[in-house]
């Protein structure tokens, strides 16, 4: 098995937006105040490659896109950016693929000079918030002021 992460490119768009609209679903997680209902989802490297100090990664297993990550600046901080969109497929899970992908993304905010990294999620993701608390992420009381995804009820942060 051929394992590879890179960064989103024009011809992945169509893939991973059915990807993280089809996981989004498997998880409830459809319509306004949920990422997968987010408008960049339908041409995620146009919205990365045209932001500073983002980038959305998409995973490879055998030369087919089977999940992605990314990172972005939340609400325009320079200090603190927002895990965003991990969705997988589900016969990929459980390969470490969630792990790689998250540590690529913590390296790259990391690199881009953020201090802290959030994100947000929904209880029912167990395995992706098991992943989150394993690399150091923490529970907060409620989201950051801000957030666009009202949908969702679990909420962490990590100091880079």
């Amino acid at each position: 098995m051929k394992i590879s992460i890179q960064p989103i490119q024009a011809q992945h768009n169509n893939k991973i937006c059915e990807i993280i609209k089809s996981v989004g679903a498997e998880y409830g997680a459809v319509g306004d105040g949920f990422g997968p209902s987010d408008p960049e989802v339908e041409a995620m490297s146009d919205f990365y490659n045209a932001q500073n100090n983002s980038q959305y990664f998409v995973v490879m297993v055998n030369e087919q896109i089977v999940g992605g990550a990314g990172i972005a600046a939340f609400n325009d901080s320079k200090q603190v950016c927002e895990l965003r969109k991990l969705f997988l497929l589900s016969t990929t899970r459980g390969l470490g693929l969630g792990k790689k992908l998250t540590q690529t993304c913590l390296d790259y905010a990391k690199d881009s000079g953020y201090s802290e990294c959030y994100l947000d999620t929904l209880s029912n993701m167990k395995a992706a918030i098991a992943l989150y608390e394993k690399m150091g992420f923490e529970h907060l009381d409620k989201p950051l002021q801000g957030t666009i995804h009202g949908g969702c009820d679990i909420w962490m942060l990590k100091s880079l």
